[in-house]
């Protein structure tokens, strides 16, 4: 467990390059905010977090009985059901703060950063719409 990373993960590398290439500007791991997104675009209140699969649990409904028949299946069981029990509550946190949250798979991120780019771009564009901003305000 000690050797798994938390900052600077390979997904959270690609689409924070994808990021910088298109123009804007992020914090990463934003201390003033709930559950310290991976990048957070404080300019346009957008909290984008990077999940692993297997940490935040995808696809849980088929992982969680494959993990009961595995060593030491009641510790992740609890440990992955924990994790996604504080997505949810710093989601709702991020919300009611008037923050935007998205979440990405590594896969996703990884076969599709363009994809996940545009995203992240259209919640911009909504941002820019619902303020009444111009384009060129950005």
């Amino acid at each position: 467990m000690k050797n798994i990373r938390y900052k600077d993960t390979e997904i959270e590398l690609l689409l924070r390059k994808a990021l910088w290439k298109r123009g804007y500007r992020y914090r990463k791991y934003y201390a003033d905010l709930p559950g310290k997104p991976d990048i957070a675009l404080t300019k346009y209140k957008i909290a984008v977090f990077c999940d692993g699969e297997f940490f935040h649990g995808k696809d849980w409904e088929v992982l969680k009985p494959k993990l009961k028949n595995s060593n030491n299946g009641e510790y992740w069981i609890s440990k992955i059901s924990r994790n996604k029990e504080r997505d949810d509550e710093v989601n709702k946190q991020l919300l009611f703060l008037g923050w935007t949250v998205i979440r990405f798979w590594g896969k996703d991120i990884k076969k599709n950063t363009d994809e996940c780019i545009q995203v992240i771009e259209e919640c911009i564009f909504d941002k820019m719409v619902e303020e009444g901003l111009n384009m060129d305000d950005m």
